[in-house]
């Protein structure tokens, strides 16, 4: 979905796309001083680069990215040299005022949700979450590519989390949707959200929401960026769906599952194209 009226300034927006636009524009050896890979092999998610190489014949994403955990705030590694320049780079009050007024919205959007299925406690998701409910920046930046035909800018997939709150180029498209077999554009809304469901929802909710399948397609003429908060449960809890949405004519549809473990499935199953929920369909 689309949201407008979120109450986040429009000034903040451009403030943060402004920030990772111009980390983007550095040039490559300023950047590798970020990079995500320690001492060059070893694969971590925090920093700047691209997907982990998990074969020598997996296709990578046309793409840069910055991926950098924000929540819990005692977890933000700014001791890492790196992780601390990049903070101050992306303008750190911006980073932590937008993260701080998205998870309002976030919250908001949960509560509707346990409305919308009649739950006894409005607050279930957000319960769900948990003290240590991780929430990460995920900046995405798409160059020309001079044969779109032949590589994503983000292969197609379902993010693995409870929801992902989305801003997007404000003036070049790319984010497609698959709906019926056929993919969907995503049209361009300036200063709205875009808001996808995750796994984790799915699971929880029973299958009532929809993680939707997406992607994004490259541009052989036009660059483009996007920034994502990525919300998900305790790493440490366990999801399954809600008892209240189980009855004989909806019977459970996911199994139990430990948050930990489905997101190192998630990976493994991103790197493949393939998708890490359908192995826990009952």
């Amino acid at each position: 979905m689309q949201l407008s009226n979120h109450g986040i300034e429009t000034t903040m927006m451009d403030g943060m796309m402004i920030a990772s636009r111009e980390f983007f524009k550095r040039p490559l050896e300023d950047k590798k001083r970020y990079t995500n890979l320690i001492g060059g092999e070893q694969f971590q998610f925090e920093g700047y680069g691209n997907d982990q190489v998990r074969s020598p014949d997996q296709i990578l994403d046309w793409s840069d990215r910055l991926y950098l955990k924000v929540e819990p705030e005692d977890e933000r590694r700014l001791g890492f040299k790196y992780h601390k320049l990049i903070y101050c780079f992306l303008c750190r009050d911006i980073l932590h005022n937008f993260t701080k007024k998205c998870g309002g919205v976030k919250d908001d959007l949960l509560l509707a949700m346990a409305k919308l299925l009649k739950l006894d406690d409005d607050n279930y998701f957000v319960d769900q979450l948990g003290e240590k409910a991780e929430t990460n920046v995920r900046c995405s930046y798409y160059p020309e590519c001079p044969r779109p035909e032949l590589v994503f800018g983000l292969k197609p997939h379902c993010d693995g989390t409870v929801l992902t709150l989305l801003m997007v180029d404000d003036s070049v498209g790319g984010l497609q949707v698959l709906r019926d077999g056929v993919w969907w554009d995503v049209p361009i809304v300036p200063h709205t959200l875009l808001v996808i469901i995750g796994d984790q929802t799915e699971i929880m909710s029973n299958g009532f929401f929809k993680s939707p399948v997406h992607r994004v397609v490259t541009n052989a003429k036009k660059e483009r960026l996007s920034v994502a908060l990525d919300y998900s449960v305790d790493h440490e809890r366990e999801i399954e769906p809600s008892a209240q949405l189980i009855d004989e004519k909806r019977p459970a549809l996911y199994m139990k599952v430990k948050v930990k473990d489905y997101i190192a499935g998630l990976y493994e199953h991103f790197s493949q194209g393939t998708m890490v929920i359908d192995t826990l369909q009952i």
